[in-house]
């Protein structure tokens, strides 16, 4: 995933176009951006959000060599995506038909596309959480667009708020890990931001463990537990809703070399 969004769409091409040549020769399948969408990711700010041009797309598929393509077409970053968004859905229809009229091959992605489940919401807030005019968008609408030319939909926001969820549940559940030196931190953060849903505000603590995979203990062992089962949760909760369930055999299982001698091949 490369995101050149906030620049021109010269550089946003220039940059992309790298990406894809050292990724390629090493097999990898690569992910640009095209259109501003509003809200926070990874501490970037936009207040508003630019539309992805259809032809603007087609044009970039073309001169990066870039194998999917996230829209900015109506969604939104974070848990604040308010309360009756409508996401454009003729802008995936109308960039779907043009890239098959120019005979590009190319999956479109839908980012801010998380459906802030409700009930997740309010589990967090009576756990002492303070989340304020969160709301996602609506399934139905990912649904019909599943169904345009949309092929992926990021639902980070949703994972997030269930591990959080999870997070203030165990330490109201077994106390003691409060004051567990490898955890107790992580309860501080808690505490200290009822107003935040990312576990990356929480996790510091056990960078370690986040970045590497090492479980130096049990109570280290029950945060990771915590994460696995958020994911769990939201992912396979949105697989029975997509009608997703089974389809996993239907994926071409493909090694990197394999996928780098596709990419020579193709001149790509």
């Amino acid at each position: 995933m490369i995101d050149g969004s906030s620049l021109p769409f010269d550089q946003n091409v220039e940059l992309t176009r790298e990406v894809v040549k050292y990724a390629h020769e090493r097999g990898v399948t690569v992910e640009g951006e095209l259109g501003v969408l509003a809200g926070v990711e990874d501490h970037v700010f936009a207040s508003t959000s630019t539309y992805t041009n259809p032809m603007d797309a087609v044009k970039f598929f073309r001169q990066t060599g870039v194998d999917a393509l996230a829209i900015s077409y109506g969604t939104k970053h974070g848990a604040n995506k308010g309360k009756d968004t409508v996401i454009r859905k003729e802008i995936a229809i109308a960039t779907k038909e043009c890239m098959m009229h120019e005979g590009i091959e190319g999956t479109l992605v839908s980012h801010g596309s998380s459906t802030v489940p409700q009930y997740i919401v309010k589990e967090i807030n009576a756990l002492g959480g303070a989340l304020k005019d969160a709301y996602g968008i609506k399934k139905e609408q990912l649904k019909e667009v599943s169904k345009l030319g949309i092929r992926k939909i990021n639902v980070d926001t949703d994972i997030r708020l269930a591990v959080t969820r999870n997070l203030r549940e165990l330490f109201r559940d077994e106390p003691e890990l409060r004051e567990k030196s490898t955890v107790s931190a992580i309860y501080q953060l808690l505490l200290a931001n009822p107003s935040a849903f990312d576990p990356r505000v929480f996790l510091p603590p056990i960078m370690d463990t986040v970045m590497y995979g090492n479980v130096p203990d049990e109570d280290v062992g029950c945060i990771v537990d915590c994460i696995e089962r958020g994911v769990k949760e939201v992912v396979g909760t949105l697989i029975v809703e997509f009608d997703s369930v089974g389809k996993a055999p239907l994926i071409e299982n493909v090694s990197l070399d394999e996928m780098a001698e596709r990419y020579r091949v193709k001149g790509i």
